[in-house]
Parts: structure tokens; C-alpha cells; sequence
């Protein structure tokens, strides 16, 4: 070919100069071209917002979203990858059943891969996990040690260790092994495909703000946690957690008296009856709507994320779900005569049960017994004060419908309906005693320490399986040593039918054990 002609010498170095640049030129093309590509890939993969629904309100209260997700959430490729990569913590498992939460099987007899509790939301593009009302209210029952394992929707979570979970979440932020290289190849083992787009997402814009989130809440938190006992399974601190987390309240100043709330999960059964009763385990509230935000607030929503709608579905489900019979089959003469025995001493404050189901009728039904006159630790009922129910009202979805308005610092705790109290062991609000057995002894009678997390029907002395443990010896191969020594376990109290004949208790805990 004949080599191309220059007028000038001009034209001939421009054009070496254009030849010498080509290969530039289509680097920063095609540069361009990916840099194009990458943005419009990540603007659809992280600005997609969606939330499952469930048809079955059932399943809508076991795996719903409540709007947890968004502020306090994990995301999901984290939650399945976790095991992987801290497996003493899961005991070796593949799942969360170590922390006692509930699994169930899919229509193919599969194991689903969220527990009853745990729901998912994808929040600008990632799919978050964190918790929703079942998480507390749902447990399980069995008749005997080798017997099936039967969940109940609406019961007390007598499985879940809830301080241990959140403490090891928290925890984790700090570790090396939740760095992308570690982390992502984890998730990807667990079954998760990550695309280029999304490896460079992750590792700049997801984790980062993950793990500084994880960071300033385990501050927060741990310092609340360290000055408390361990709270064991089946129970929570309602209120000093949002002390700290959402109200941004240093632990350091929260007084000894406050600083331990903890206390058994409640029952949900048969809301309907409840309403304008004293709610709550103090009776700080008359409001069902209110309690229920309220306790939507301690599984990680915010003013700003709660999601009304859905919590109104399950509260409106709530209102007349009726807990299942009891399975115990005392001597029917007892019962009856027991049934005599607590119309006299019991039935006043906490109505009771007959063929027709549990009627909620009683001069002093729902309303607060004086601290003073009932006796039980008072570590619950100190730990929400006047200062702390003032900012509720104050700032907690402040000028809008849902704003506080019933919250009420009382002077004892609630007498409670008793639907359900098959299922609701072990008793009195912090559950530090384990048997109605043991209810209707007197105080120093009471077991000093006991295990609990079993959910083996007891059905001779009510409540469930718990035997006597010793807190100063080596912890026990299963299940929780509670000590009623410690600060907020105390077993005084509740002294109504302690000083029964002996005849006429062992007939009132027959008519109990029907309920």
C-alpha cells in the first residue's frame, strides 16, 4: 500500500500523535462505557424496596415484617453466613436453633431458612432480616422428654436466650472474620451468588456501615448489659435497651434502681377481653394499641420505619386468639372443689376458668396491686421511671396519631388474666418461680435456684420441668441456672393461698392445672 500523503509535516505528527493515543482513547471509552454500566446496575440492584406478604395471618405473625428491618436489621446474606463463620458461638450448627429460636418445615418437609420471629424486607436493595412480634410470643410444649415437640403461637418464648443472641451480634462487628474477604466468600458458601457489581458494592457501601452500626449500638448496649445479671431463656429487659439505643441514654448514668428490668416474655392469648385492663407486667399502660408499638419499639422498629399496618394485622389477629386447652387431667373432684377454693382466693383479681372457656370478670381483674401489699422484687417496676415515661410522651412518635398517651407510672404490678397458665411457667413477673406448685408455698419454701428452658409439660406441679440446679457449681450440661439470689430474681411475694391447709392447696393447684 502506498503510505498516506501529508500536505505538511504539521498534518504528519498530528496523525502519529492520533495513532500513538488510540489505544488510550479506547481504554477511557470503554472505561466509560463500564463505569456506565456499573451505576445504571447498581442503581437498579440498590434502590429496589419490597416487602413480602403473607396471605395466612399466621404466617404473617411468625415471618412479617414490622419495619425492624431497616434501622436495626442485619442483612440476609449476613445472617446466613454467620454460622459459617463463627461456628463455636452456633455450636456447631448451621442455624439459630442454639439461641433457641424456633424452626419449622417448608410444604417438602425442608427446614425453612428463617426462624419463626425472624423477617425479611429488602431495603434499597438488600435483603434485610431482624425481628418481629413472634420472636418473643411464640414457644413450644412437650408432654413428655421423648414426646413431640408442639408450637404454640401467642406464648410466652420459653426457648429463646434473647441477651445472648444480641450480645453475639454485637460482638461480631468487631471481628476480622466479618471483613469482606472473609465475609463474602462465606455468604457465597452458604449458597448466595454476589456479581461483580455486587462484590463492590458490598465491600464499599453495605458492610461499612454495618459493622460502624454494630459498633455503636455494642457500646451502647454493653455497657447496659454489663451491669446486669444474665437474663437466661424466655426473658428480656422491656424498657433499658431503648433507654439506650433509642434515646441515646449513657448507661452510666441509669441509677442501681433502674439498671435491672428483666422479666419473663408474656403471654399474647385473647386481647379482645384486655383492652382499657392495666398492661404491661407494671400496668404502666391501659392502651393495647400503645403496648403493642411500644413492643414493637423493643424488637427494632422506629418512628420512622414501623410499619402500622402490619402490626395492626396481627393485633387485630390477637384480639380473640384463644389459647389451646390444657393438656393435664387432674382428679375431677379435685378440681372442683379447687374451683371453690379460688373463687375465695383468686378469682377477684384474676377471674377464671370454667367449661365455656376463661372469663374475664373480677373486682380487681386488670388493675395494679401495690407493691407494698404484693411483695414480689420490685427490680421490674423501678426500671421504668417517671423521667423515662416523660420522654415516651414527649418524643416517641410525637405529633402524629400514634403519639403516647396512656403510659402512667404505677406503684406495683397487674393482675392478670390467667388464660393459657399451662403455658405460662415459670411465674410471678420474673419468672422466679418455677412450679404453681411452688407458687403456693411460701416464700422460703420457694426453690433458691432452678433450671430453667425446658418445655416439658410438668403436669403434676404445673409450669414445666424444673429441676433444682446449684449457681456457684459448673454451669449444667442444658439449660439455664436462675438464681433467685441476684439482684431483680427475687421469689418473695405473691403470698395469696400460702397459707391454705395443705388439702385445700393440693385442690387448688388441681383446679389451676385446667387452666
Amino acid at each position: 500500500m502506498p503510505e498516506p500523503y501529508f500536505v505538511t509535516e504539521v498534518e504528519r505528527q498530528l496523525a502519529q500523535r492520533r495513532h500513538r493515543w488510540r489505544p488510550v482513547r479506547l481504554v477511557l471509552i470503554a472505561a466509560l462505557v463500564a463505569a456506565v454500566y456499573l451505576a445504571l446496575t447498581a442503581a437498579i440492584l440498590f434502590t429496589r424496596n419490597d416487602t413480602p406478604r403473607y396471605g395466612d395471618v399466621i404466617e404473617h405473625f411468625k415471618y412479617g415484617s414490622i419495619g425492624s428491618e431497616t434501622e436495626s436489621g442485619i442483612p440476609y446474606r449476613v445472617w446466613q453466613a454467620l454460622p459459617r463463620l463463627f461456628p463455636d458461638a452456633f455450636e456447631q450448627r448451621d442455624d439459630y436453633s442454639a439461641f433457641g429460636f424456633l424452626y419449622e418445615k417448608d410444604s417438602l418437609g425442608r427446614q425453612r431458612d428463617l426462624p419463626i420471629g425472624v423477617s425479611r424486607r429488602t431495603v434499597r436493595g438488600v435483603d434485610m432480616v431482624w425481628l418481629n412480634c413472634a420472636v418473643c410470643h411464640t414457644g413450644t410444649y412437650r408432654l413428655s422428654a421423648n414426646g413431640p415437640r408442639t408450637t404454640v403461637p401467642a406464648m410466652p418464648s420459653n426457648n429463646l436466650q434473647f441477651e445472648r443472641f444480641v450480645r453475639f451480634v454485637l460482638s461480631t462487628a468487631a471481628d476480622e472474620r466479618m471483613a469482606p474477604d472473609t465475609l463474602i466468600p462465606a455468604a457465597e458458601a452458604a449458597g448466595h451468588r454476589f456479581g461483580v457489581v455486587e462484590k463492590v458494592a458490598w465491600r464499599y457501601l453495605v458492610l461499612p456501615p454495618l459493622r460502624e452500626g454494630l459498633i455503636a449500638r455494642h457500646a451502647r448496649l454493653e455497657s447496659l448489659l454489663s451491669r446486669q445479671p444474665d437474663w437466661g431463656p424466655g426473658r428480656v429487659d422491656t424498657f433499658n435497651p431503648y433507654k439506650a439505643v433509642q434515646m441515646k441514654i449513657p448507661a452510666s448514668i441509669l441509677t442501681p434502681a433502674e439498671v435491672i428490668g428483666a422479666a419473663d416474655f408474656p403471654a399474647v392469648f385473647e386481647q379482645g377481653p384486655r383492652e382499657g385492663m392495666h398492661l404491661h407486667w407494671d400496668g404502666n399502660n391501659t392502651s393495647l394499641a400503645e403496648r403493642n408499638l411500644s413492643a414493637a419499639l423493643g424488637a427494632g422498629v422506629t418512628p420512622e420505619t414501623v410499619d402500622h399496618a402490619a402490626i395492626k394485622r396481627v393485633a387485630d389477629w390477637l384480639l380473640t386468639l384463644k389459647p389451646p386447652a390444657s393438656p393435664n387431667r387432674p382428679d375431677a373432684g379435685a378440681v372442683e372443689r379447687g374451683r371453690t377454693v379460688y373463687r375465695s382466693a383468686c378469682s377477684s383479681c384474676h377471674g377464671e376458668q370454667d367449661p365455656a372457656g376463661y372469663q374475664f370478670q373480677g373486682d380487681a381483674i386488670g388493675k395494679v396491686d401495690p407493691i407494698a401489699r404484693l411483695g414480689t422484687d420490685r427490680a421490674r417496676l423501678d426500671s421504668y421511671t417517671p423521667a423515662f415515661r416523660q420522654r415516651q410522651l414527649t418524643e416517641l412518635f410525637a405529633g402524629t396519631p400514634y403519639a403516647f398517651r396512656s403510659f402512667e407510672k404505677t406503684d406495683g404490678y397487674a393482675n392478670l388474666p390467667l388464660d393459657g397458665l399451662w403455658l405460662r411457667g415459670p411465674y410471678l413477673h420474673n419468672g422466679a418461680v418455677p412450679t404453681l406448685k411452688d407458687l403456693l408455698a411460701p416464700p422460703a419454701q420457694r426453690p433458691e435456684a432452678y433450671l430453667r428452658g425446658s418445655d416439658v409439660i410438668d403436669g403434676v406441679n404445673g409450669g414445666f420441668l424444673s429441676p433444682p440446679c446449684d449457681p456457684k457449681g459448673p454451669p449444667p450440661a442444658t439449660g439455664f441456672c436462675f438464681d433467685t439470689t441476684q439482684t431483680g430474681n427475687g421469689k418473695d411475694g405473691h403470698l395469696y393461698g400460702t397459707d391454705l391447709p395443705a388439702s385445700a392447696k393440693s385442690d387448688l393447684l388441681a383446679y389451676l392445672l385446667t387452666f
